[in-house]
């Protein structure tokens, strides 16, 4: 027989421990935002608000009218992203109002932040038709990279890279505007819903392609050129984190690959460190590269071991 489900709180000091976490939060180990208390904004909403950006910016595939089974019809879809934008920009400036002051230097006015927050919500709209213009060059590379990739369809709703480029292009814009909480909750939930860990701050050019994707970690302060495809297991990380004479990690540093344009780089390689992987290089499966390649290099695991990569071309 199960035990009885706990009623009554009074054999467990309720009171003391109350106190004690009290001791912790004001005295003891208070990480506590100073400002008035501002819970973030719940995931459910964030994720709605994403739901809604993507049905302006694909309306023909996303979109659903009320009852969530007859399509937009091409008559319709001017009429559909606008009732989608009404939802999703009025959502997105009270997310930024209720995340800004996280990481504002000293405590901020409420309209200093409305102020901020409008801005930053108009900067977005204005950036959705660029947004959509690289998503499309992204969604023609998966769908020429991929053999079995049965057409724009499938790749737009099914494939696991595209819906993590769709959420970083997106918090890209966030982040550069300075939204970097907002932007980083963004790209959290790209992660778990993928297996595919971009952080919002990494500089990706245009007909991007993750084929598989599980596994794929790109850093921050990494740069992608145009045309470049990478495969599961893929990670473009740093090799050393600098500490300065206290002990504390150095932020801001420059610590993540260049990976220049018409790079292939296969599953399970691993580049690490400030370096640069020249323009049309292959870098083959399973290596592990801590040092730059020339263009047109194709680099092996033996290659990289050796630190003498083949330079061709």
């Amino acid at each position: 027989m199960p035990d009885s489900p706990i009623t009554d709180t009074a054999d467990f000091e309720v009171g003391s421990i109350v106190a004690g976490l009290r001791q912790s939060r004001d005295v003891l180990h208070n990480v506590r935002y100073r400002g008035p208390v501002r819970p973030p904004p719940s995931r459910e909403a964030i994720v709605e608000m994403l739901a809604q950006f993507t049905m302006a910016l694909f309306p023909a595939h996303y979109g659903k009218l009320g009852n969530g089974h007859d399509p937009v019809t091409p008559d319709m879809i001017d009429d559909f992203v606008a009732g989608a934008l009404k939802r999703a920009l009025p959502a997105l400036y009270e997310h930024l109002r209720g995340t800004l002051p996280f990481a504002a230097e000293g405590v901020p006015s409420d309209e200093a932040t409305s102020r901020e927050a409008r801005a930053m919500t108009a900067a977005l709209a204005g950036a959705l038709p660029e947004i959509r213009g690289l998503l499309v060059s992204d969604l023609r590379a998966a769908y020429a990279g991929d053999p079995a990739a049965t057409g724009f369809s499938e790749v737009l709703l099914v494939y696991p890279g595209m819906t993590a480029i769709i959420h970083h292009r997106l918090a890209h814009v966030l982040y550069k505007l300075g939204a970097r909480f907002l932007a980083r909750y963004i790209s959290e939930i790209a992660h778990s819903l993928t297996g595919i860990d971009i952080h919002p701050g990494a500089q990706i050019g245009g007909s991007f392609f993750i084929d598989h994707g599980t596994g794929v970690v790109v850093g921050e302060t990494a740069v992608i050129g145009e045309r470049v495809r990478l495969y599961q297991h893929v990670t473009l990380g740093a090799r050393s984190f600098p500490a300065d004479d206290t002990g504390a990690l150095i932020k801001g540093r420059l610590r993540h690959p260049i990976v220049e344009d018409d790079v292939v780089v296969y599953a399970g390689a691993t580049i690490l460190g400030r370096i640069t992987v020249g323009r049309g290089s292959t870098i083959g499966g399973g290596v592990w590269l801590t040092h730059g390649v020339p263009p047109n290099s194709y680099i092996t695991q033996a290659q990289a071991r050796s630190n003498e990569p083949d330079r061709q071309g």
